[in-house]
């Protein structure tokens, strides 16, 4: 069973501000599940789940890459200045980042494409495949980085230009972290494993950009070696990232989930008593989740009521779960056993 996700209201107003919401159609959604009231907004139309995230997400890929192009771009006219290494390796990968743009927007565009007889789930996993080529790409900016780093310590150099040296680590921070707001709203948005794991990393990037301050006043101060110092603890911080974003795309990639994904099923089915869960599974397929769920009924429960209640219980599911694509519901033998699901609690913390 599923069903097109509706837009929230302010989804819709967020498409319509940069031009994705007013094309053909635009829409207000359900508003979510209250407890209190069990109220709901009103509908007047449901965008295509998958164009409006896509949408979004390649506007969040296009401002990145031009952002981060202008900062790599600044920062390398003042590594040409000042011979600074720490700079080099910030440069190197922001200019790492900015290429991390086009895997992720091949990914988006693959991802618009409808299933086929051949991908009858669409291609959705290709933001998975997307995140392990930028893990790829971050490694190698780590590689190249650390290699400067150990051969200006071996090897020392005179850096000079020190005031365009920190302003140039102030402008990196800045882009960083304009990135990363960019990257990280939208990824939650629409749910994308890569996008946000490829925000934090920006966020982290900001801090080393100011770490390049930080070198600049060591030098000023009699420290030379202050320099290649900070570009090795750079190249130690990327190295941190790549072992961060393998460890979220892998999981995405092994069908993994948040751990509070199954409860969050318990919970929505807590709203409709006859509905007794006993197998719950869930898995990501791109920025859209799966779910496939067993529920236990009486043998003698005529066909029309089981029916009742699965539909009671998807509309719940789709409630609480905005990022929900498609809930596959079946009915099992009220003394079906499902040893997993033993102990498990219908809220499960909420």
């Amino acid at each position: 069973m599923s069903r097109q996700i509706p837009v929230s209201r302010l989804g819709a107003h967020i498409l319509d501000w940069f031009g994705f919401g007013s094309r053909d159609h635009a829409a207000h959604g359900h508003g979510h599940h209250h407890h209190a009231s069990g109220s709901h907004g009103h509908t007047h139309g449901v965008i295509d789940a998958t164009i409006a995230t896509t949408d979004r997400g390649i506007w969040a890929i296009k401002w990145s890459f031009v952002i981060l192009a202008i900062t790599a771009a600044l920062q390398m006219v003042v590594v040409a200045l000042s011979g600074s290494v720490a700079l080099l390796a910030d440069t190197i990968h922001n200019i790492g980042d900015a290429t991390t743009a086009i895997p992720l927007w091949i990914a988006f565009m693959l991802a618009r494409r409808k299933p086929s007889p051949t991908f009858t789930y669409g291609l959705g996993r290709v933001e998975d495949l997307a995140g392990i080529i930028i893990v790829g790409i971050i490694l190698l900016s780590a590689i190249v980085a650390g290699y400067q780093a150990i051969d200006r310590l071996i090897n020392p150099r005179v850096v000079t230009h020190l005031g365009w040296l920190a302003a140039a680590g102030l402008v990196g921070f800045l882009g960083n972290e304009a990135v990363a707001v960019f990257r990280i709203r939208v990824g939650r948005e629409i749910n994308s494993a890569a996008l946000i794991a490829d925000g934090y990393h920006a966020r982290t990037d900001g801090l080393t950009s100011l770490a390049v301050v930080i070198g600049a006043l060591g030098v000023w101060l009699g420290f030379p070696l202050a320099d290649p110092i900070v570009g090795l603890l750079i190249t130690l911080a990327i190295f941190g990232i790549v072992w961060q974003s393998a460890g979220s795309v892998l999981t995405r990639m092994l069908d993994g989930i948040e751990p509070g994904t199954i409860g969050e099923i318990h919970h929505a089915a807590a709203h409709v008593p006859a509905a007794r869960i006993v197998d719950a599974k869930a898995r990501w397929i791109g920025h859209k989740l799966h779910a496939d769920i067993a529920i236990a009924v009486e043998e003698s429960l005529p066909v029309c009521e089981a029916k009742k209640i699965t539909a009671a219980l998807e509309h719940e599911l789709f409630e609480h779960m905005p990022a929900l694509a498609a809930a596959n519901i079946r009915l099992a033998s009220a003394d079906a056993d499902y040893p997993h699901e033993h102990g498990h609690g219908e809220h499960d913390g909420h």
